[in-house]
This record gives structure tokens, C-alpha cells and sequence, in this order.
């Protein structure tokens, strides 16, 4: 269905067993046995069994939890922690504890002594294999980071570097990226700590590595990354979208969540235990002061938008090796394929035509709910719930060629290197993203706006040809819920 191009994911071949054929063994008669010697191997026994574990364990009691080690330093048995294998917790769950410290997941995790938070880290395994820490930090700040890897129960450091991504918007706070290098001692850590550059500062948890292995293939062709929901409420709203993103052939819907009412959360809960979101706590408000919108003279705040570039930054990442395509996306805009009906026959088309080491990226057309509504499909029993019924709406607003109109993209996450709110900053191989005709797909982007008044509106009625089934759908779930 999808062509494989070079920076799809590569199957691994697993190292076979040794399948030798046993030797055969001949059978051989036992020297006897002088009561001497019998008698010196009974002491050799009770040295290796009694004497030495007893002084090990008296050595591992001093070296339980030791400070981290500088990358110039040459490691010595003494600096390191007694080898301890990470197990994992009570019925397969993710151990609480790694190389004697706490683990903890996020979803933001402070630097010690920097202006620096720390989202998620995954093994980079393209070009140079480093581990990658999505992370928020102070632009201005003079900073210095070291990686503190758990392997094999032992405590690895070394000196890290860092990338603050261009695109910021002139907020005190941008998107960063910042790098580990394996160690020759640690080829395969398990687990990284970020940390300002007093290494005799203690570590307090560390942070699980993601993507350490590439799978053999991807479970998934479709994911939307919703990048920040706030003080969200219309419930109507939220079911239409992820029921059209079914019928499009989605498989996974990803949001970063910082707030919402309780009905919302209902309907959220609902998709969660379905399987088909993932919902990742977005607490970036508590520690940064968050701008509402793009414009820091308008919106003031340290950060762009809620977080949201970051966010889409850890979303590519986290499904990297999952998801063959991610949409970057916000929950009021649908990519609908004009000719065919779902992005499982668009993409191949797309790939026919532009190559499969790009980017895809679709116009924004604004269908505001200002504009006359059309009652073709009128539901009575949605009346009540909070929302908008979005079938009543298919006028659109023109966009003017000689203006820039914003995008959004589907991409192979794996050409990803930075992500932003309208397309790509960098990829692997240097190619961004090619603009798909808009009479073969476009972005449609329902929103409550305004319009100049006397602007001729373009009749659009592309989303009807969805209706029956997403009716159908949409009730089902308002019933489910309990709001019908």
C-alpha cells in the first residue's frame, strides 16, 4: 500500500542461536581422590562461599547512590554503584527505581538550577546515535548540561549539547533540543537524567529512554498530534473531529491536555479506554508563564501559545517508530482528499506524484460558523450538547493567492528532525515539504470568526459527503457517553 523509501524503518535482523551439534562426550574414569587434596578443596570452598560474599557486601554498602562522574573522568570500581539489573515493578509495570534513584515520566521535569524543563528523551538513531531530549528552555540563559545515563545499574556521564529551535517568536522560552552521546561504556543506557554542570549535585529521578529499539514494522499508518487543549468545553465539537478522523483512517489521536470541563473529559475518557487516544497531561502553565496566542506584544506571556511547538516536537518523536505518518494538527481542522476518500488512499497518490522523502502540507480554508447555516442536517437530539453541529456549515472563506495562507502537514516522522506549527524547520535529508493542489486535498478549518462583510463566500460541500456515516457515529458515541 505505502512504498518504502530510505528513511522508512529498516528490519533488524535478530542475531540467530548457536544451533552447534553437541560434541560427543567420551566417558572417562576419575583419578582417585588423595584425603590431602580433598581436604584443600573443602578450604577453597569455604573461601569462595562464605568469605568473599561477606566482604562484597560490606564494599557495596559504601558505594550505594554515589555522586555523578565527570565525562574527563576515568571510571574506577570504587566510583561506581554495586550492578544491579532494572527489574521491572509489580505485574510488568515500569520499574519505580533505577540505579538506586526514582524514576519519574514527566510530563515536565525541571533541570536543576536552570530555567530548563525537560519533556521526553529518545534514542536518535538517525545519522549519529545520540539520545534526544525534548525540552522548554530559557533562551538567554548561559547554560551548561551533562547526561547522567543508568547502565546496567551503573551511573554514566557525559557532557551534553544543546539546539534552541528558530522558531520562538521572540518568547523568553523556545523548543530545545538536547543531545547525549553514548558512552563507550554504556552502550545501551535505559534511563537519563539532565543536569546543570555541578556534577557533585545529586541527582533526584531520572527519565525512561524511548524508542531504544527500532521495531521490525510500524503498528500504525495514521497518528494526529493535537499539540495543547485548554479550558476546552464543547463536547459536540471534539466527537465530530475524532469520529471523522476514523473515517478517514486515523488509528491514533494523540493530545497534550491542560485543562477542560468535566463533560469534556467524559468523552475523553471514553476515546482513552477505546484505545484510540492517547491523553498526555500538558502542565507547562504551572512553571512558565504561557502566552494565548503567537503575537508576544498582543499576548504577552514567556512562552508561544501554550507550548504548543514543543508539544508537536514530542509528539513526532514518541511515535517515530509507531506511526508510518503524522498529521500536525489542531482539533478544528480536517485534511479531507477531494477525489478519494481517506488518507489511506491519498498518501500513495501523494507519493506517486512528490516521492515518499517529503513532507505533505495542505492550505488552510476557513469555514467560519459566522455564515449562513445550512440545515440539510439538522440534528435534534445534538441540540442540547454542548458544540457546533459542523454539517450546518459549508461556506468557506477565499483565500487570497498573492497572501500567505497557513498550512498544516502529514509527514514520515522518521524525515523529522524539528517540527513547528506550520510545517517543518528541519529535516534529515533537507527537503521541508511540498504543497498539495488544493483540487486534490485541503485543510478545512471550522472555527467561530469573523469575515469582512461584503466577502463573496465559496460554497463548499465536501463534508457532506461524510455525513450519513459520521451522523451515525456521532450519535452513537453522545449515546454511549450518556448525553443523548
Amino acid at each position: 500500500m505505502f512504498s518504502k523509501g530510505k528513511y522508512e524503518v529498516k528490519h533488524e535482523k535478530l542475531a540467530s542461536e548457536s544451533e552447534s551439534n553437541p560434541s560427543s562426550v567420551k566417558r572417562s574414569c576419575l583419578p582417585k581422590i588423595r584425603p590431602f587434596t580433598l581436604c584443600l578443596v573443602c578450604v577453597v570452598i569455604y573461601i569462595s562461599m562464605v568469605v568473599v560474599p561477606k566482604i562484597q557486601e560490606e564494599n557495596g554498602k559504601k558505594l550505594q547512590n554515589p555522586k555523578p562522574i565527570g565525562p574527563n573522568h576515568q571510571n574506577k570500581p570504587s566510583d561506581l554503584p554495586k550492578p544491579t539489573t532494572t527489574k521491572d515493578g509489580p505485574n510488568g509495570s515500569p520499574p519505580s527505581k533505577v540505579c538506586r534513584i526514582k524514576v519519574e515520566n514527566g510530563p515536565l521535569i525541571k533541570v536543576n538550577r536552570h530555567k530548563t524543563y525537560v519533556i521526553g528523551s529518545y534514542v536518535e538513531h538517525r545519522a549519529t546515535k545520540e539520545i534526544k531530549s525534548i525540552a522548554i528552555m530559557q533562551r538567554h540563559e548561559p547554560v551548561t548540561y551533562y547526561c547522567v545515563m543508568c547502565c546496567d545499574g551503573v551511573n554514566i556521564s557525559t557532557q551534553a549539547k544543546y539546539s534552541i529551535h528558530s522558531d520562538h517568536y521572540n518568547f523568553d522560552y523556545g523548543t530545545a533540543d538536547i543531545m547525549c552521546k553514548f558512552s563507550h561504556t554504556c552502550s545501551a543506557p535505559t534511563h537519563v537524567a539532565i543536569t546543570a554542570n555541578n556534577l557533585a549535585e545529586s541527582i533526584t529521578s531520572f527519565q525512561t529512554i524511548e524508542n531504544r529499539v527500532i521495531p521490525k514494522s510500524l503498528r500504525l499508518n495514521f497518528t494526529v498530534c493535537i499539540s495543547v487543549m485548554f479550558d476546552y468545553n464543547k463536547v459536540l465539537d471534539l466527537i465530530e473531529a475524532m469520529e471523522m478522523f476514523t473515517l478517514l483512517g486515523v488509528q491514533k489521536v494523540v493530545i497534550y491536555k491542560t485543562s477542560c470541563d468535566s463533560a469534556t473529559q467524559k468523552v475523553l475518557d471514553y476515546y482513552v479506554k477505546s484505545g484510540f487516544l492517547e491523553l498526555i497531561p500538558w502542565t507547562v502553565e504551572k512553571h512558565i508563564k504561557v502566552s494565548m496566542g503567537w503575537q508576544k506584544e498582543i499576548s504577552p506571556g514567556e512562552l508561544h501559545y501554550h507550548g504548543q511547538i514543543p508539544a508537536l516536537n514530542d509528539c513526532v518523536f514518541r511515535y517515530m517508530y509507531q506511526s508510518r505518518y503524522v498529521a500536525l494538527q489542531d482539533i478544528d481542522e480536517l485534511i479531507l482528499p477531494l477525489n478519494v476518500r481517506t488518507w489511506t488512499e491519498l498518501l500513495p497518490e501523494l507519493e506517486k506524484m512528490h516521492g515518499n522523502d517529503v513532507g505533505f502540507e495542505f492550505e488552510n480554508n476557513v469555514f467560519p460558523f459566522t455564515a449562513e447555516t445550512q440545515n440539510k442536517y439538522e440534528q435534534d437530539a445534538w441540540k442540547n450538547v454542548p458544540g457546533t453541529n459542523i454539517l450546518k456549515y459549508v461556506d468557506r472563506i477565499p483565500n487570497d493567492p498573492y497572501r500567505f495562507n497557513n498550512i498544516k502537514v502529514i509527514v514520515n516522522p522518521r524525515l523529522v528532525l524539528e517540527a513547528t506549527v506550520h510545517g517543518l524547520l528541519k529535516t534529515v535529508n533537507g527537503h521541508n515539504t511540498v504543497r498539495v493542489r488544493n483540487d486534490i486535498a485541503r485543510m478545512y478549518h471550522l472555527k467561530n470568526c469573523e469575515y469582512p462583510r461584503g466577502t463573496h463566500l465559496i460554497r463548499d460541500k465536501r463534508l457532506w459527503s461524510y455525513a450519513d456515516d459520521l451522523i451515525k457515529a456521532v450519535s452513537k458515541v453522545l449515546q454511549d457517553c450518556g448525553f443523548t
